[in-house]
């Protein structure tokens, strides 16, 4: 089944639009985490303790976690 040239720009540019969704929602993850995970080893290094880092991680996974829903609604919003 033969699609239209204009189908298949649309299909292109739809799939260009999620892969990027796709790596918008990694990154806002990903970066908080990591940047929490490394402020609290050096807040853990700096002041002698061992538990800085777990929480600073959790609260770095629960920023991430935030940012993704936040994106994935302004997503839906505008796709309506």
């Amino acid at each position: 089944m033969d699609r239209s040239p204009e189908k298949k720009q649309k299909d292109r540019r739809n799939t260009a639009r999620l892969l990027t969704m796709i790596t918008q929602f990694g990154l806002n993850m990903l970066v908080p985490m990591f940047m929490c995970f490394f402020a609290g080893r050096y807040l853990d290094k700096h002041f002698g303790t061992a538990w800085i880092t777990v929480v600073l991680f959790f609260v770095g996974a629960l920023a991430g976690f935030t940012n993704v829903y936040r994106l994935s609604k302004r997503f839906i919003k505008n796709e309506k």
